[in-house]
């Protein structure tokens, strides 16, 4: 069990927890240092900080690589028999960004980014994935040299990708009907500008990954979701996100999912944390999805609620749904 330690000599903080999600806590003083001891079961890397004194401050540890997130740097210790994924140092197709505005059911039109591999010309028809917090996937975890690596394979045919970010995420990503309407009329134009011969995929985590599940739910255009992580709330399993604002809009939307009629052209991936707090809800929609007879692929990653275990887990499950859905493709 792996112990993480800050070496406080002098005793100058009072008090020293671990920040590190549903394995973090408080530390105690051993010897002239605060220490964690954190099970490795089912995490084969952490990202952690120290929160010292009463304030909480972040303090990042002397002896680990730093890692970039959303929410600052953090410290991240690999286990042993962790690997990143070979597609990060393979050949990969390179490709150019363009920006998009497209049609929305919202105040002002949707801007996006759009990821063409070279050599495809627009009006070539491709498939086209559809992400959701789109620079997420490109910063953090690397969506275009993924999707360039498997290109270059020969694994997927040349696709199109569109990195669509919301200003107001919490908002967007909780179910909102204007933000669905949105999408839903972004594909139709993104259709009648850019050729398609296959069904559209749709990708995200956490809200993203719910938003996700939300448009492949309600347009027949959509052959693919892949959602990470999914933040798919239930009011009688889950009181830890019960204060969001939008939490309530949310269970009602998770509960009109396991209703919906079953769609035999529609493959679906769900992925999540095996330690994290979204696991139970993930693993109950999935098998409840099963259970109704949906098309559903769902694994259990060996990390936490983070873009660099996303990155890692968009293989296998990404591109055998992608292939699945495009089989007629290239």
């Amino acid at each position: 069990m792996p112990t993480f330690r800050l070496p406080d000599p002098d005793r100058r903080w009072s008090q020293v927890s671990l920040d590190a999600g549903p394995v973090g806590g408080p530390c105690r003083f051993v010897d002239g240092g605060w220490e964690r001891t954190v099970s490795p079961d089912g995490i084969q890397r952490l990202e952690f900080a120290f929160g010292v004194g009463r304030r909480g401050r972040r303090v990042l540890h002397p002896d680990y690589d730093v890692v970039k997130t959303d929410f600052g740097p953090r410290s991240v210790w690999h286990r042993s028999d962790y690997r990143e994924p070979g597609w990060l140092s393979a050949p990969a197709t390179p490709g150019r960004l363009t920006t998009l505005e497209l049609p929305s059911a919202l105040a002002a039109p949707l801007a996006v980014r759009m990821w063409t591999p070279s050599g495809l010309r627009s009006r070539d028809p491709a498939p086209v994935l559809w992400c959701h917090d789109g620079s997420g996937y490109l910063d953090h975890a690397r969506i275009d040299r993924w999707a360039g690596s498997h290109i270059a394979a020969g694994t997927l045919p040349a696709f199109r990708i569109v990195l669509a970010d919301a200003p107001r995420r919490m908002q967007w990503y909780s179910g909102s009907p204007g933000y669905l309407r949105t999408v839903r009329r972004a594909l139709g134009a993104l259709q009648e500008r850019f050729p398609s011969d296959a069904p559209v995929a749709v990708a995200g985590a956490s809200l993203g990954g719910l938003t996700s599940m939300l448009v492949g739910m309600r347009d027949p255009r959509v052959g693919v979701v892949f959602s990470q992580s999914g933040s798919f709330f239930d009011a009688r399993i889950d009181k830890s996100d019960n204060a969001f604002r939008w939490f309530d809009r949310i269970t009602r939307e998770v509960a009109g999912i396991s209703a919906t009629t079953v769609r035999n052209d529609l493959h679906i991936g769900m992925v999540c944390g095996a330690r994290e707090g979204n696991e139970r809800l993930n693993t109950r929609l999935a098998l409840g999805l099963m259970n109704s007879g949906w098309d559903v692929a769902y694994e259990r990653f060996n990390d936490l609620h983070n873009w660099t275990a996303w990155r890692d887990s968009l293989d296998p499950m990404l591109p055998n749904l992608l292939r699945e859905a495009w089989s007629a493709v290239g």
